[in-house]
């Protein structure tokens, strides 16, 4: 049963469904860190605002489909801003001019489809190693921190996560799934 700041965003998006004009709250309440995710990941000030705007964008127009799982809002926003994210590489590195020898640059491409698949494995990870990844990685917290929001034990919390990673490793390495 959901407790605390839970039961308020969860109330939150149930009242942004009904009613489109009181996302506001939502944007209002996630605007800080979603801004800091883009801005660590992207060089350029007005590119993170540009995508930071796109993300909430994207989510006010999904917001009807959005199904409250248990994770945090938040957590939802980072995922459509590492796919925004995803999406702008790609669009610049399609964009970019070949360089003077003709050769397309692959690195930046290569970069672009590893993340793309690193985001999809997460994704495929059973839901409390996924959880604690999105909130490690994603969020930024401590494993105290993701501890006590998960309610449970440190040592639990560095085991789910060392099995997470040794999971995303073999998935990535083609090794499993």
């Amino acid at each position: 049963m959901p407790q605390g700041r839970d039961v308020d965003e969860r109330l939150l998006v149930e009242a942004a469904q009904k009613d489109p004009g009181r996302f506001a709250d939502l944007y209002e309440r996630n605007f800080d860190r979603v801004y800091a995710f883009v801005a660590r990941r992207v060089r350029e000030r007005e590119t993170a605002e540009d995508l930071t705007s796109d993300v909430f964008h994207r989510a006010l127009a999904s917001l009807p489909r959005f199904e409250w799982r248990g994770a945090p809002f938040a957590a939802w926003l980072l995922r459509i801003a590492a796919n925004a994210i995803a999406d702008h590489s790609q669009r610049s590195a399609r964009e970019k001019s070949l360089p003077e020898d003709g050769a397309p640059e692959p690195i930046v491409l290569k970069e672009v489809e590893h993340r793309a698949r690193l985001y999809r494995s997460v994704d495929r990870l059973p839901a409390d190693q996924k959880r604690v990844i999105r909130m490690r990685f994603g969020q930024e917290k401590s494993i105290r921190e993701i501890a006590r929001a998960l309610k449970k034990t440190e040592g639990a919390v560095k085991q789910l996560q060392m099995r997470a990673l040794k999971n995303l490793r073999a998935r990535m390495s083609g090794t499993h799934g």
